[in-house]
């Protein structure tokens, strides 16, 4: 069965975001200055082939540690539909 599999990678909270500081600063030049932070990260979609959602999720946090994040930098979170 094929399954979609969300991956979300973010920086680590401890660590500076410079993307997301940037963001914040243009949100302010436009006038939107109700935003407290800004985080920016990555979204990734998988579609996997697998005999189970516990099967698919394992194949992705596995991609997700080997290739789509960086553990030094960043944290990711999986979810299977």
């Amino acid at each position: 069965m094929t399954y979609t599999v969300q991956i979300k990678v973010m920086p680590l909270k401890e660590l500076l975001d410079p993307q997301g500081k940037a963001v914040m600063g243009g949100l302010e030049n436009l006038g939107l200055g109700g935003v407290e932070d800004v985080r920016v990260g990555k979204n990734i979609t998988l579609q996997v082939n697998a005999e189970s959602p516990e099967k698919a999720r394992a194949i992705a946090e596995e991609a997700s540690k080997k290739l789509l994040s960086n553990p030094v930098m960043e944290y990711f979170e999986v979810s299977v539909n």
